[in-house]
């Protein structure tokens, strides 16, 4: 069957090849035409023009593929265009011949296709094969992509893994030394001058484990997120903070956060700098910003961070401090879990600079939209 818009070219293509070999059973003028009657004649090979008005060559093949499977298409078009190749060969043509081609080669290329062979005129085979190897290195490059998630993706969950193992471990302290005391009052009771010193115990180990869990809860993915005003959870945070000084460099912009996880996020951050500065020092939260993220820095008035140590900072259960030479509390789950609640969101927390007069620390918010 031949379809083409040009009567004159459908009369010299009829001509060609109504031979022994070929029987011409059809002809259309459009690609519409050519699925409402190709059913009926049924035909082995259709020899398709890739230009036509309403409904072109493209869609035409991809129709007469489901019409009739078995079926085979050879595109026909004046030119090498590359877009019309590579969208003829997408839609499923069996051969590819240029309308100047020489006329044997026309004839050529649909005895091959109608044996089952595949043909593409010489003049195009360049176009084809360099989308081919264009397509194989994008397709490389993306099965590299997908390798590096999927390591990086291990690699996060191990962390994770690890990390609630060691938070569960560390839960187990201040709920055996509650159970405990708990158990010795019910069974032993206590004398009276005793029982409020006992009770205060049982009120701070309460007090850290209710700070464990919600610590614990910035190691979960907090997908709910809002537009909020990141100077004013510095600012609500300071409330409760008197030592801490809220400045705001020029007018900050929304963040689009989880408004529970950025505060406690800013509140580990914020408890670290607070433990670490002499009681009397304030601590300085200040918040700027550009075209691409918001930073917050939380700059403490501390005895700096050794060098050697500054990474194992943000480690799990890590602190700077030797555990046998611990002058300050802590579990050293916050700056961890800050930096991966932080990640998590698109930014991140790192030690911007440390030294004998303190210490900054840096949360970056990336503006997403």
């Amino acid at each position: 069957m031949l379809v083409d818009d040009n009567a004159g070219f459908r009369e010299s293509l009829f001509a060609l090849l109504d031979i022994e070999e070929l029987n011409v059973v059809g002809e259309a003028a459009t690609g519409a035409e050519a699925c409402d009657i190709a059913e009926g004649l049924d035909p082995d090979v259709v020899l398709m023009d890739v230009q036509m008005p309403t409904m072109g060559g493209v869609e035409a093949t991809r129709r007469l593929k489901q019409l009739i499977p078995r079926a085979s298409v050879v595109a026909l078009t004046g030119n090498d265009n590359q877009e019309a190749i590579l969208d003829m060969l997408a839609a499923g043509v069996d051969g590819y011949v240029l309308k100047d081609d020489d006329g044997q080669n026309i004839v050529d290329g649909v005895l091959r296709v109608a044996r089952g062979e595949g043909i593409i005129s010489p003049e195009v085979t360049p176009t084809v094969i360099n989308e081919l190897n264009g397509a194989l290195e994008r397709e490389h490059r993306r099965m590299e992509e997908l390798e590096r998630a999927h390591e990086a993706l291990v690699e996060r969950s191990a962390r994770r893994q690890e990390q609630i193992a060691r938070l569960g471990h560390e839960l187990r302290t201040p709920v055996t030394v509650i159970l405990g005391m708990a158990q010795t009052l019910a069974k032993y009771g206590a004398p009276v001058e005793q029982q409020e010193e006992l009770l205060e115990r049982l009120s701070a180990r309460a007090g850290d484990l209710v700070r464990l869990v919600e610590r614990f809860e910035l190691a979960v993915d907090a997908e709910m997120t809002e537009w909020i005003d990141v100077v004013e959870v510095a600012k609500q945070i300071a409330i409760e903070n008197p030592r801490l000084r809220v400045e705001a460099l020029g007018r900050i912009p929304a963040a689009n956060l989880n408004p529970t996880v950025a505060r406690r996020l800013l509140e580990e951050i914020v408890d670290n700098a607070l433990r670490f500065s002499e009681p009397d020092r304030p601590v300085n939260v200040r918040i700027d910003s550009d075209e691409t993220s918001i930073e917050v820095r939380v700059i403490d008035r501390g005895p700096g961070i050794d060098p050697e140590i500054r990474d194992r900072i943000f480690t799990p259960l890590e602190q700077g401090e030797a555990l046998n030479a611990r002058t300050h509390q802590g579990t050293g789950m916050g700056l961890s879990l800050a930096r991966t609640a932080a990640r998590a969101a698109g930014g991140d927390v790192r030690l911007e600079s440390s030294g004998p007069d303190g210490s900054v620390f840096c949360w970056r918010i990336s503006r997403r939209t």
